[in-house]
């Protein structure tokens, strides 16, 4: 993946949290007062003309043409993975880690999360961009940002020079990463996150591995495929569902929920849209089992 301060990838999900965002109380998904902060002056204006509903169809008809699904999948997953967040909290986390942080901004916007260690670890370009674009907010004291370059060094190294504490329940969350790594570095942070202790639970999106092996098959692949490589963004890495039991135990994770874009689409937008697009991209929720 390309390490620049800010992913077109990254940008478009802050992009969709953004128009997510004007929507009304009672109609939205979440709420994210800070993804504007992120964008470009172009998607910025696009982001909040989105609160004109025929502003907004046009917009979500030009990225559906652009990456099929993408839009509907982002929102709902956002949606998913704050919940699942909210899960593991309430089932004992005691404190919030979240890898490859990118424009996250849920340690900020989560009422739950409030007071509640949050540390946030991505590539030192990408951090020092995220904190120069809230520079004008008050972070909040609970929210920590450390920064890791992998060429030079590993979670483990990072964990023992800032003292992470490997002893309490930890809550994970690994939201848009783990298709851009190689098998090895999937492992390496598999093996990280076994050190915490037993209750932990980890939240990560992965992409079906069918689509790097036959893009064509799903909808919209080949063009996405091709979308991200001609980013210098190159999808590397995927897994088959029916393996990822096996792999997590492995490590002593129990997979609890494994969802694709269109079963958590239908979870949260079922009365509001109907798309296709994304089924490849999936949410996987998993508990660290006891030792």
């Amino acid at each position: 993946m390309k390490e620049s301060a800010s992913s077109k990838t990254a940008q478009y999900m802050a992009l969709f949290r953004a128009m997510e965002t004007t929507r009304s109380k009672t109609k939205r998904l979440f709420t994210d007062k800070y993804a504007h902060l992120f964008l470009p002056p172009g998607l910025k204006v696009a982001a909040r003309l989105s609160h004109l509903r025929a502003f907004r169809k046009v917009a979500e008809n030009i990225i559906h043409k652009k990456i099929p699904g993408a839009y509907t999948s982002g929102i709902a997953r956002t949606r998913l993975i704050d919940e699942l967040l909210e899960e593991a909290v309430r089932k004992g986390a005691r404190q919030v880690m979240i890898l490859g942080a990118g424009f996250d901004t849920r340690g900020l916007r989560l009422p739950f999360l409030h007071g509640m260690p949050v540390i946030e670890i991505d590539h030192p370009n990408t951090a020092r961009y995220k904190l120069s674009r809230l520079s004008g907010l008050h972070i909040p004291r609970h929210i920590r940002y450390y920064q890791i370059d992998f060429n030079k060094q590993s979670l483990d190294q990072l964990g023992a020079q800032h003292h992470f504490d490997f002893s309490v329940p930890t809550a994970f969350v690994w939201e848009g990463v783990t298709n851009y790594l190689t098998a090895e570095a999937i492992d390496n942070t598999f093996g990280f996150l076994q050190r915490f202790a037993p209750g932990s639970h980890v939240i990560f999106t992965y992409v079906h591995q069918g689509v790097l092996d036959n893009p064509a098959a799903f909808t919209g692949g080949e063009k996405l495929l091709k979308e991200v490589a001609g980013l210098e963004e190159k999808w590397t890495f995927g897994f088959v569902p029916s393996s990822l039991p096996g792999f997590l135990q492995r490590y002593g994770f129990s997979l609890l929920k494994d969802l694709g874009a269109d079963e958590y689409r239908s979870l949260y937008l079922g009365g509001r849209e109907k798309e296709e697009g994304y089924e490849f991209y999936r949410v996987a929720f998993a508990r660290r089992l006891s030792d």
